[in-house]
């Protein structure tokens, strides 16, 4: 099973990132394809408009909207996917464009690939 880490998509891409996936539902603002040095965008892995609209980064919701999040990825093919992309790699970094470090999708994306 590949190491599973997570980065904001403005971060410089490095050799360690080994596998990028983009996995938001909207393509980052003002970033080229070329700049983002994603080797795949699972749009469909991000949470739903009306969740992240819900949710709007705010800290104290995030672990309700973890809690919706994880319903919505259940048996979902997107998370199929990742899990397969797990599968097959040494190291997969799951990218995303959201500020905030600790409270966005990719974090509980992670926490699910990982099994916890």
């Amino acid at each position: 099973m590949a190491t599973v880490h997570v980065k904001r998509v403005y971060e410089d891409a490095s050799d360690e990132d080994g596998y990028r996936v983009l996995v938001d539902r909207v393509w980052p603002r003002g970033l080229s394809k070329e700049a983002a040095h994603v080797d795949e965008w699972v749009k469909e892995a991000g949470p739903s408009t009306e969740l992240r609209t819900w949710f709007g980064h705010r800290p104290e919701r995030f672990a309700e909207f973890a809690r919706r999040y994880r319903d919505e990825l259940d048996g979902s093919m997107p998370l199929s996917h990742l899990r397969d992309l797990v599968a097959d790699h040494d190291v997969v970094t799951l990218v995303y464009s959201a500020r905030d470090e600790e409270h966005n999708q990719a974090v509980v994306l992670a926490d699910v690939l990982r099994g916890s």
